[in-house]
């Protein structure tokens, strides 16, 4: 992830918090008053009232941080700074007004559908050097329209749903993973926002043929080959075999339902032989002589 405080001169559309507030201050502020006027300023019921609103507007109300995160303010926003804490799973009482988060150098191996869909003033989020191998297709929704930045680099991701990326606006790192070199990662590279400083870093770990492994994704569509072609081919193959299949039936059928019937017509033939002859008319007038 890029500086937190880079760029914040081009405006945010993230919360932002008043200045830092301390009780102690406002308390001491209001004794202080109170103590020049001699008590005659404030009563002692006025007092009361004045530190209940000062410790109201001191207490920051929904903003509770992850125990195992540090919550901090950087250019007016919030940063929910969460590297390195050993979490097998994304947080789930991340602060709401998050606008940056660093979930990177942990053990999470899984991003669930709807895992970031409270955050919806999120624009950086860093989820590098994890041990991340499956993303849901819904695990960015409620986060797509403002995200910035995406950093899913150095983990054990071999596929991605490509829905899950092709609904981002932001700027995708997806470099130094054990991809599978296939249609739908040709698919995030064409239609994506990648950075272009690591989309060289995108390497086929595993390919259709094996000449591709080990190489950068961009060489080999650079030299011409287009895995989702391969997949249509296969695809039209798989058809005509299953066509192929479902005619042979048919054929068998027939066959063996004209055989059925020629045999029937055979034995039918054989019975009515065997049955005795009727006398005829000649032979039945000279028996009556």
């Amino acid at each position: 992830m890029r500086e937190l405080a880079a760029g914040r001169g081009r405006g945010n559309t993230g919360s932002r918090h008043p200045p830092s507030c301390s009780p102690f201050a406002c308390l001491g502020g209001l004794l202080l008053i109170w103590g020049w006027g001699g008590g005659e300023s404030f009563s002692s019921l006025q007092l009361c009232v004045q530190a209940f609103f000062c410790l109201l507007l001191c207490v920051p109300w929904g903003s509770s941080c992850p125990p195992s995160c540090q919550c901090t303010e950087r250019a007016g926003a919030m940063a929910v700074l969460c590297s390195s804490r050993h979490l097998e799973e994304i947080p789930k009482d991340i602060p709401k007004d998050a606008v940056f988060l660093k979930l990177d150098a942990n053990s999470i191996t899984r991003i669930p559908s709807n895992a970031f869909r409270h955050l919806s003033h999120l624009e950086e989020l860093d989820l590098s050097r994890n041990a991340i191998e499956k993303i849901d297709r819904a695990a960015f929704k409620g986060v797509a329209a403002g995200l910035r930045t995406l950093d899913l680099s150095s983990n054990r991701i071999r596929s991605i749903p490509k829905e899950a990326l092709l609904a981002l606006n932001a700027k995708l790192r997806l470099a130094n993973n054990p991809w599978h070199c296939e249609c739908a990662l040709q698919e995030v590279l064409w239609e994506a926002r990648l950075d272009p400083d690591s989309v060289q870093d995108i390497t086929c770990h595993t390919a259709p043929r094996e000449e591709y492994v080990g190489k950068p994704l961009l060489q080999v569509l650079d030299a011409g080959v287009n895995f989702c072609s391969v997949r249509q081919r296969t695809t039209d193959v798989a058809m005509f075999i299953t066509m192929f299949g479902w005619f042979a039936m048919v054929i068998v059928y027939v066959i063996c339902y004209v055989r059925h019937n020629r045999e029937d017509a055979c034995k039918h033939v054989d019975y009515l032989k065997s049955l005795p002859s009727a006398p005829s008319h000649a032979e039945t007038t000279s028996t009556a002589l």
